[in-house]
């Protein structure tokens, strides 16, 4: 069975977070480098999903 939409939403976050946290480049709020990137640009994609769901209970 597929990960529900807010564990998928906090493993991207949690890998963002470690990346973000090892990167020269990369800062919390915002991606610098290729590798950055696409974690950010998940990470931000579940984050809207899920504020999208919880907007709607």
């Amino acid at each position: 069975m597929p990960a529900d939409l807010y564990t998928r939403y906090m493993d991207a976050h949690r890998k963002w977070a470690d990346h973000a946290a090892d990167c020269g480049t990369c800062t919390t709020t915002r991606p610098g480098c290729p590798d950055g990137i696409p974690l950010w640009e998940r990470f931000s994609r579940l984050q809207d999903a899920h504020l999208r769901t919880r907007g709607t209970q």
